[in-house]
């Protein structure tokens, strides 16, 4: 059974990857949110013109499967670049994030109201 790799880890293989080939100077924080832009409409791409039934069942066909599963690869590099770059953890953003979201969104007939 293969491990999964830690979120770290792929930080740092993306940062000595890009450092090998000095694309440092490209990776700021703009150009980075752009290519991240760029890769999750390449995503969605993958399903623009599928109905609903189809875009449930793409994983089912091997060829849209690695299609979509490269497109979130790419998402994912450069997101957690971008991170890399401004010295967000997003794993405690998002961490934040549910929590925030929690509070606001409380479960319906659970008593508790949205925050102010």
């Amino acid at each position: 059974m293969t491990e999964h790799p830690d979120l770290a880890g792929l930080q740092r293989r993306l940062t000595e990857f890009a450092a090998a080939r000095n694309w440092q100077p490209y990776h700021t924080p703009k150009n980075l949110a752009s290519a991240l832009s760029v890769e999750a409409a390449e995503l969605v791409e993958i399903f623009q013109w599928l109905t609903p039934d189809e875009s449930a069942a793409v994983m089912s066909d091997p060829s849209s499967a690695h299609r979509v599963t490269d497109e979130v690869a790419d998402v994912l590099a450069y997101l957690l670049q971008f991170c890399e770059a401004l010295g967000i953890d997003p794993l405690a953003a998002l961490a934040a994030k549910i929590e925030r979201n929690e509070g606001r969104f409380p479960v319906p007939g659970s008593g508790k109201h949205p925050e102010a």
